[in-house]
């Protein structure tokens, strides 16, 4: 047995092992794997001292070559419906932190909210054979499940917009969350509000309007169908639906958004008419995305605990390699983030 740079011996043509390393380093081999994993529970200082040892006696540079036999990359996928979308910036950052904190590496793929893409996606992830998948805001989450069976890698949703059954996924409670938002314009006061959803058919959209439904119903407010449409969750339709709502006899004093990107487009409408935003008509989105507290007036929104999510997605994920069976949904709270779109009616 040779000796290898800074001391370290030479296995000769014998794989090094962890119990190799564990003798070397003076620790359990129990340590060792934790180490190796970026574990909490072994100190900075032994394991600088372990991978030190790892890498100068080669067991790192065989990683890859042992993964083929024990069928662990260590690595995710990701699918995301865009990487132009704020929202979705935040959930991958969140997922990111925990995967880099226990050694996994993270391959992101677009989907560009094209349902048969991202089932081609989801499949060819599973040819690379990476450990796990994360989807956000899945387009057809419902129909996964013969896909699963035949791949045999655990799938995590992120806000699925077609829940199915047996499906482990990281949500927003979007019913009470919708319903604090309208409470909040009709303890202001208003009494005709508005709600411009997503054409799109989306459970997300259907729980925000159910809120805002409910809402109106606890207050004793009528619920009038002409100020309830629908855009696509991206400004530009967002403008042009607040522009026929404006066009109303009676147009709304206020008007809550499916998500913050359709009210950008709602502020827009209310400039090019030349009201003012809150006094001749309050907003409230839904996301807050970092750009809502930076638009004129700032808007009034519900926050998504964005990073939160896809750290939890990420952890669930983590649970499932390791052998648990944590719970299939794990829902979060909103909360309401009052800025300045939002304020009493102006008298006409």
């Amino acid at each position: 047995m040779g000796v290898l740079p800074y001391g370290v011996p030479s296995f000769g043509n014998r794989s090094i092992s962890i119990k190799d390393i564990a003798r070397l380093a003076e620790v359990s081999h129990s340590t060792v794997s934790r180490a190796l994993h970026n574990s909490p529970l072994v100190n900075a200082e032994t394991t600088e001292k372990i991978r030190k040892i790892a890498v100068e006696s080669g067991y790192m540079a065989s990683a890859v070559a042992r993964s083929l036999v024990n069928r662990s990359t260590k690595t995710v996928g990701v699918v995301v419906t865009t990487i132009a979308d704020p929202f979705i910036g935040e959930v991958v950052s969140g997922i990111e932190k925990v995967a880099n904190d226990r050694g996994y590496s993270v391959l992101l793929a677009n989907s560009d909210a094209d349902p048969e893409r991202e089932k081609r996606t989801v499949r060819s992830f599973g040819e690379r054979r990476v450990d796990g998948i994360l989807v956000t805001a899945s387009r057809v989450g419902s129909s996964y499940g013969p896909m699963l069976h035949n791949m045999n890698v655990p799938l995590i949703f992120i806000n699925n917009q077609y829940p199915g059954p047996s499906s482990y996924s990281v949500l927003i409670d979007n019913v009470p969350a919708s319903h604090a938002a309208v409470d909040h314009l009709i303890q202001l006061g208003h009494r005709r509000i508005a709600y411009i959803g997503d054409a799109s058919g989306y459970q997300s959209d259907t729980e925000r309007h159910e809120g805002y439904e409910l809402a109106l119903k606890g207050a004793g407010i009528r619920i009038v169908p002409e100020l309830v449409c629908l855009g696509d969750g991206k400004p530009e339709l967002g403008e042009k639906t607040m522009e026929q709502l404006l066009a109303l006899r009676e147009p709304p004093t206020a008007v809550f958004c499916y998500n913050d990107m359709t009210a950008l487009g709602a502020l827009r409408a209310a400039r090019s008419r030349g009201l003012q935003v809150p006094g001749d008509l309050s907003v409230v989105g839904f996301d807050d995305l970092f750009l809502s507290s930076y638009t004129t007036p700032a808007l009034t929104t519900v926050r998504q605990p964005k990073q939160a999510m896809g750290t939890k997605a990420m952890e669930i994920l983590l649970e499932l390699l390791e052998g648990s069976t944590p719970e299939s949904q794990f829902i979060v709270k909103g909360e309401l983030i009052i800025r300045d779109s939002t304020s009493s009616p102006r008298l006409r």
